[in-house]
């Protein structure tokens, strides 16, 4: 078997056929999903850390004001044998209301949630859920909860990964990014453990790199534009974008000189709400200075064309289709081909995840029929180069194996 994967900007690469089998990472992948949000609307803050998380947290919080109309939840990695302080700690260092979470308390703004020792954390419809931490085997309880911050606030959702070893949050920025969601780390440089943050940006998915001063300034700029009910006085909401805005087709135009994609049929509800993120994010007033902004910076035009893509993708994403395939697609395929290579092609391939999932299903159906045929060929294309160098290595999470392996039984 053979896989070529291809980017609309570059050339089709081979992959070899050691290459076709994904091979597990040691970072974590996103978590599956919960259902859709139907608590009441305003951000919510995860904020991941593992060693020197106490230092961070401190002087995290000793820079925000107690009404940004934003809810925290604190992820630690903690030790399941003693019960936390870090409440009763933090409790003197902001004047914000820090409490243990538990089980089924709804989020409210302006309040710090710390998850308890022993336990794994996930919210869904602006409801914590507690669960018992498992007794063996990785244990991301940062991952787990952004994965799940990210599908129930989406646009909403803001997640922090602070000072810690190891990759736990790195899963998860991404996760969060893929929603439309903000991420930040703290700047390694600064952090006592720079691993975690180090983790976060190797995914490319972080969209604030800062000492956390600065960090907790940038929280503030979030909450005043994300959330109506914390604006002070002037401050212009930059994510309301007009679909008759004139400068819209010029947005969209730089973007399709510099990167080749034709975004002006694209879900406008999308590319209006990403644009907003992007002005936000650059501090901008008003698409006529966005627009001037991506005329002279070259990376910021990167960086929405990235933004404006969706990126969310994962193994036997929906079984029923592949299952569907098994039963009803495949064996006319099989009873068609007499001679030559069987084909297929998987168009909008992200980080490769999909094509792999139908070279599982297809080898699973021939070996499970004795289909005496010949080879087959998958082709896998996406617009994006960034994550078709990724589909390209074949390297994936070793925790979505495991979830594979749950999931079949």
């Amino acid at each position: 078997m053979q896989m070529l994967v291809s980017s609309a900007r570059g050339d089709w690469g081979t992959m070899s056929p050691k290459a076709t089998t994904p091979r597990s990472s040691a970072h974590p992948g996103a978590l599956p999903g919960l259902a859709e949000p139907v608590g009441p609307r305003f951000p919510i803050v995860g904020i991941g850390a593992s060693a020197g998380g106490l230092e961070a947290f401190t002087e995290l919080f000793r820079n925000l004001p107690p009404d940004t109309g934003m809810a925290f939840v604190l992820v630690q990695h903690l030790d399941p044998s003693h019960g936390s302080r870090l409440p009763e700690l933090l409790s003197s260092k902001t004047p914000m209301t820090v409490t243990e979470a538990t089980d089924g308390t709804s989020v409210a703004p302006n309040v710090v949630y710390v998850i308890p020792a022993a336990s794994d954390i996930t919210i869904q419809g602006g409801v914590l859920k507690l669960t018992s931490r498992p007794l063996s085997g990785q244990h991301l309880p940062i991952d787990s909860f952004f994965a799940s911050l990210a599908l129930d606030r989406k646009t909403e959702a803001v997640a922090v990964v602070l000072s810690g070893t190891a990759a736990d949050g790195a899963a998860g920025v991404r996760a969060v990014k893929s929603e439309g969601g903000t991420t930040l780390a703290q700047d390694p440089g600064t952090a006592k453990y720079p691993g975690m943050p180090e983790s976060a940006l190797a995914t490319g998915a972080v969209d604030f790199v800062l000492p956390l001063p600065e960090l907790a300034r940038q929280l503030l700029v979030i909450a005043r534009h994300g959330n109506p009910a914390a604006t002070s006085p002037g401050a212009p909401d930059v994510r309301v974008i007009s679909a008759e805005d004139p400068h819209l087709v010029d947005v969209l135009d730089l973007v399709r000189s510099a990167t080749r994609a034709d975004f002006s049929q694209y879900k406008q509800n999308t590319i209006m709400r990403r644009i907003g993120r992007r002005m936000m994010m650059q501090h901008t007033e008003s698409m006529d200075a966005y627009l001037d902004l991506l005329r002279h910076d070259p990376l910021e035009v990167e960086a929405l064309y990235q933004d404006i893509l969706i990126r969310v993708t994962s193994f036997f994403r929906q079984p029923h289709v592949f299952e569907t395939l098994k039963e009803a697609v495949f064996p006319q395929i099989a009873e068609a081909q007499t001679e030559g290579q069987v084909r297929f092609w998987v168009p909008g391939c992200a980080s490769g995840e999909e094509a792999y999932s139908l070279a599982m299903a297809w080898a699973e159906f021939w070996g499970e029929n004795h289909v005496d045929k010949a080879s087959f060929q998958i082709f896998a294309s996406d617009i994006n180069q960034q994550v078709i160098d990724k589909a390209r290595t074949a390297v994936y999470p070793e925790h979505r194996f495991r979830r594979l392996a749950r999931a079949a039984g």
